[in-house]
């Protein structure tokens, strides 16, 4: 195992936080001793998150599985249980639809994200248990750890890793492994 995996492997808790003196959008997440690039919400790191407020909520979040894109990437080695996106997999984002914060069906008439993305975000996409038991109506949703956009845009509230990184960080991640969101 590298040296970061050894490090990685030690701690429980990965820390993500804003990077001083840079924008809302641009953080840096804390492995151990080692310091990442991520991305988070375009409207940085808050409390009170709200749905559709670009916000990446404060707290601390276990992860509880994971989905990927097999047509493009091979199933990741990872401790979470990870899960092929299909063609119809969604995850719906209407607060008053049953279904809010939920992995859904398409088509589905709801509002929702389609989960087998275009671009190349979800390939690895980890869910976050922010909002999910118990979840509140208008208090955010789909807060995933996914790939980063090669353009370094932000997010709509994730936190988003460049690949290489991701690929690093997955055989170390496991439910037990707490993220913490802090300014």
């Amino acid at each position: 195992m590298d040296q970061l995996g050894a490090m990685v492997h030690e701690i429980s808790k990965i820390i993500v936080k804003r990077k001083p003196g840079s924008h809302a959008h641009q953080g840096v997440l804390l492995a151990g001793k080692f310091a990442f690039p991520c991305l988070l919400g375009k409207g940085g790191i808050g409390t009170n998150k709200l749905e559709g407020d670009g916000k990446t909520p404060i707290g601390e979040f276990q992860l509880l599985h994971g989905f990927y894109r097999s047509d493009r990437l091979m199933k990741p080695n990872c401790k979470l249980s990870m899960k092929a996106i299909e063609q119809n997999d969604g995850w719906c984002d209407a607060p008053e639809n049953a279904n809010y914060n939920r992995p859904v069906k398409l088509p589905f008439s709801a509002g929702h994200e389609v989960m087998r993305r275009q671009d190349h975000l979800y390939d690895i996409c980890l869910v976050l248990d922010y909002n999910i038991e118990p979840r509140v109506k208008h208090r955010g949703s789909a807060i995933f750890f996914h790939i980063a956009s090669d353009e370094g845009k932000a997010t709509q509230g994730c936190v988003a890793l460049p690949l290489s990184v991701m690929r690093k960080l997955l055989p170390l991640l496991a439910r037990n492994v707490i993220i913490q969101i802090s300014n």
